[in-house]
């Protein structure tokens, strides 16, 4: 705002009888300037975008992935070592001529197995983390496998297994040595300790995909004898606290209506004041990240600079550009191009 100059000129004329006497003033200038402050223009930085997770997910090629001859060593052993239990348990069974017992005990080492996956399951994935001692391993590579499901699927076969064949080797030679005698603890051990050495690869199963696996194991899955696609995909959506079971699953309709594992975790929080994982927000150590396309990371970067564009053209026009119409629509193309990207191999196809 401005205000122009005023000219002041006053002239008085006094008549006293004849004699006429002019007063002129000095003329004035007054300047009067004020000024309207500017909206002070906000300082843009530079757009960075950036696509990629804090901690990214292994590749294809990684040798995290890759089977060692360590792993399959680790394996063979484990491997022998269960084979050893179950024809211990044969030979005996021919030589005693009882077979029910060593089948019945058989099949209740599979059951044991089943139910001592999901208890270790559950364990692991609400308690603890990397620094855990002897579990800290497991418990990182359980929570990796909550951001990254589809890994599982990449690992080779030794390279999956070779951690809990070690376990196995360790625990059920001894009994090898000891109860070789007895065919219907050597039938509980050897189908208990072989279930849970291949729980990996059933788990491993349980994330492919229908038209990929084998049509035996799509059969068996089908039928309940492995944990099937469905059942387990259950346990990667929130609350993420169901269904653990990883074996053949037959357990996870018993312990999640029965709240078992909600009761355990109230012991343990009453005894050892220890909060489990479950019963937080999920957040982005839980939820499953997918392969991410490139058109995917795209449209984010172009739907981030748009934003930015829209922020400096309401500072210009001093009204809102984007509003709640245009965000809904934004969402939704969002979610068109994320659906392009690799499905979740925890659905089944």
């Amino acid at each position: 705002m401005s205000i122009l100059p005023h000219h002041y000129h006053i002239h008085h004329a006094a008549s006293i009888g004849r004699r006429h006497h002019y007063h002129h003033h000095r003329h004035h200038r007054v300047y009067c300037t004020a000024t309207t402050p500017l909206k002070p223009r906000p300082k843009v930085e530079p757009l960075i975008i950036n696509t990629t997770p804090l901690i990214a997910p292994p590749k294809l090629d990684d040798p995290e992935l890759k089977s060692s001859w360590t792993h399959r060593a680790w394996v063979a052993t484990g491997c022998t070592t269960v084979l050893i239990s179950l024809a211990s348990s044969v030979v005996g069974s021919v030589d005693s001529h009882i077979w029910l017992e060593p089948v019945l005990s058989g099949f209740a080492g599979y059951l044991f197995a089943d139910l001592g996956s999901g208890v270790y399951h559950w364990g692991i994935d609400n308690y603890g983390d990397a620094s855990t001692p002897v579990f800290g391993s497991q418990i990182d590579a359980f929570q990796g496998h909550h951001r990254w499901p589809w890994t599982i699927t990449k690992r080779q076969f030794a390279n999956n297994l070779h951690a809990l064949a070690r376990v196995i080797t360790y625990t059920v030679l001894p009994i090898d040595l000891i109860g070789h005698d007895h065919p219907a603890v050597m039938g509980f051990v050897g189908m208990a300790s072989g279930c849970i050495m291949f729980s990996q690869l059933f788990h491993s199963w349980a994330h492919g995909t229908k038209s990929k696996l084998p049509p035996v194991v799509v059969v068996l899955q089908d039928a309940g004898v492995l944990v099937s696609r469905s059942q387990h995909a259950a346990h990667h959506r929130p609350p993420y606290n169901n269904n653990y079971c990883i074996v053949s699953g037959v357990w996870n309709k018993f312990l999640d209506e029965n709240r078992v594992f909600e009761a355990l975790e109230m012991v343990v929080f009453f005894k050892l004041g220890l909060r489990p994982r479950s019963w937080s927000e999920p957040n982005s150590d839980w939820t499953e990240e997918s392969e991410a396309s490139p058109a995917t990371s795209d449209f984010v970067a172009m739907t981030m600079l748009c934003i930015r564009i829209s922020s400096n053209v309401e500072y210009f026009l001093e009204k809102p550009v984007i509003n709640e119409n245009t965000v809904v629509s934004l969402e939704y193309e969002f979610n068109e191009y994320h659906k392009k990207s690799k499905p979740h191999v925890t659905q089944s196809q």
